[in-house]
This record gives structure tokens, sequence and C-alpha cells, in this order.
């Protein structure tokens, strides 16, 4: 049972520990000390089977090294058939399923009598979006009913702690990708709300509006210095997005020297209806994108630089001037990277090339 002292000690910073992974481990600590354990610790596993990936959390002797140092221990390998048959939300001692494999048990015995530990228990979560995880108490003495109970008591506060945190991180790394997917392919974004206010905005872009228009936007205002066309454009098309029948996306000039469109939506997935806005940038070509291309189609570098050129808007004579060619044999290549890449001629090079992942960022 849980005591009152209990649930300020252990039970806040399990809580702080689905954004702050710290915190899980101070959990660990503290659970630790209120049962005098040598060992406690949570271990998450995503995916099926055994080549899933495996991170956990622990508090006090590392059981996942052996005393000479060497080969990793535990339930990630040795452990994993026998802690997958545990029935979640039982608290379980080790005996109840290593008795019934005496070369197991002997293994397991030996092992765990050099770490100095004596008795185990150990309780299997339910299931949480692909990651099963389980919460381990280890100690030099046998344990106590005290200690199950502690367990069972905790199980079901660990579990929903668990959810958010993996649901968390999946959420970091969906976001993750998805910011180096738009920042490759040259595209960033702004969030409008219902009367076109600005809720957040792409780190880039908000540089690019300081650097091009000179004005800085902040959160909370509409955007301005963008023309007075462009501002009643955004605020009409706020109003479409955020309601019930959002329409179809629609492009818009946001500024016309430097030139800025953006392509409108409705946002998903969002607390209130918003706007999405997304922007492309300019994309400079670099040294990688000819290498990338280079690589990607067989061709030799100063084709692929070439054709990098060409779809940078240069003419052959202006490549040609560029690289350090005669136009003659800028020409040459031009019409061997037709050959080799199946084209038809420089519309079709261009696009290409546009399509290829080379030219991302």
């Amino acid at each position: 049972m849980l005591t009152s002292s209990d649930e300020t000690d252990l039970l806040l910073p399990l809580i702080r520990g689905i954004v702050d992974s710290a915190q899980l481990t101070e959990f660990l600590q503290r659970l630790r000390r209120r049962t005098e354990a040598e060992h406690v610790s949570i271990v998450l596993r995503k995916g099926e089977g055994q080549h899933g990936g495996i991170k956990d959390f622990h508090a006090g002797q590392d059981l996942r090294t052996d005393l000479r140092g060497s080969d990793p221990f535990a339930m990630h390998a040795l452990e994993r058939i026998h802690y997958d048959r545990l029935r979640p939300g039982r608290v379980y001692s080790v005996g109840e399923f290593v008795d019934h494999d005496p070369v197991f048990r002997a293994e397991r015995m030996a092992k765990m009598a050099r770490l100095g530990i004596t008795d185990e228990r150990v309780v299997r979560l339910p299931p949480i979006d692909g990651t099963d995880a389980w919460l381990i108490l280890a100690r030099a003495r046998p344990c106590e009913a005290a200690d199950s109970a502690m367990l069972s008591s905790l199980a079901p506060y660990v579990e929903a702690t668990l959810r958010s945190y993996v649901q968390l991180e999946d959420h970091r790394v969906r976001a993750s990708v998805s910011t180096q997917g738009l920042a490759r392919s040259a595209t960033a974004w702004i969030i409008f709300d219902a009367e076109a206010r600005l809720l957040a905005m792409d780190p880039r872009l908000d540089a690019w509006i300081r650097t091009n228009i000179g004005y800085a936007p902040r959160v909370g205002e509409r955007l301005r210095d963008l023309g007075i066309q462009a501002e009643r454009d955004l605020a009409a098309a706020a109003a479409l997005f955020t309601s019930a029948a959002a329409p179809a996306p629609r492009a818009v000039l946001l500024h016309e020297h430097p030139r800025l469109e953006a392509l409108l939506t409705a946002t998903t997935d969002m607390p209130e209806p918003s706007m999405l806005a997304l922007c492309r940038l300019p994309n400079a070509r670099t040294p990688a994108s000819v290498e990338r291309l280079s690589k990607v189609f067989d061709l030799p570098p100063r084709e692929a630089e070439l054709a990098i050129a060409l779809n940078e808007g240069f003419s052959i004579a202006e490549a040609a001037e560029r690289m350090g060619l005669t136009v003659e044999t800028a020409r040459n290549y031009s019409k061997r990277l037709y050959t080799k890449l199946g084209v038809r001629g420089l519309p079709e090079l261009v696009r290409l090339v546009c399509d290829s992942v080379a030219v991302m960022a």
C-alpha cells in the first residue's frame, strides 16, 4: 500500500518523468531507498521478438554488467523469453518462472550470486503502443511481502506514466523527422489562428522574413509588411481553413519582392482549429548536391555538376563559363546526360534533377 508520504516521495518524480527522463531515475532511486533494494529498474522494449530495442532506467547496482565487466547481463537476452511469458499486472518472484528450467536456473543463480543478489520481484506492465515494460526490484536478502505489495500498488501509476512517456517520445521522433524533412526540402511553415494571428513559425522562415523583409514576426499578432492584398488574403483564408468545412489547399502570394509564396491548408491534430502555411525557401545547391547526383545516377562528377547548373537555371553557355569549360564541351556533356538519363531535352533533365533527393539541402 502507498502511504501519503509515498505518494509525495514516489509519485511526484514518477509523473514528472513523463517529460524529464531524469525524474524516472529519481523515482527509482527513491523506490530503492524505500525498499532497501540493491537494484530497481524500469525496462522498456520496443518491438516484438528478441531483436526489439531495449531501453532501461535503473537505480543502485547495475545488473546489466557482471562482476568481470564483460558480457551484458540479463533479461535483454538470457531472460527475455521468461519475462515475455509473465502475465501483466501480477508481481512475480523469479523462482516462479525459472524453477521449471534447471539449466537456466543454475546459470542464473550463479550469475546473481556473483552480483550479490539473493531475491527479486518483477511485474510486467500491460503493452503500451508496441512497447513492453517491466518494473524490477532486486535485493541482497530475501524480498518480503511488502516489496510485492509496493510493486503491485505502483504498477498502475508506472504504466500510466510510461504510456504518456512512450507517446511523447514517439511524437518527438516524428517531429524531429518532419523538421529535418521540411528543412532538406527547403519547406518552412507558419501556423495561424482563425483571426490570422501568428501561433508559431519555423525559425528558418522567421530568419528569412527578418533578413529579406526587415520585419520581426511576433506570436499573437498578424503578419505585416506583406502588402495590403496579401494581408487580406491571409485573413480571409484563416477564417475559411479554421471552419468546419475547410476548403481544398490554395496558394497565395505573401510577398512579391523578394518572392514568398505559401500553400494554405487546415491543420490536423491541433488543440484548436488553425491554418497551416507551407512556404518554399531558396535552396542553394552545394558540392554535396553534385556528389549525390553523381552517385544516384552513376554520372562523372563534371556531368553531374553541369546537370545541377542547368537545374539552377543557367544556360549551356553560362554553365560552361561557370565551370571553366568551352561551350562545345558543355554541349557534349549535355548530350551525354540526355542519353544516360533517358530524357529528351533540357526540360525533362531539369524535372528529373528537381525530383531527385540529390538536390535536397
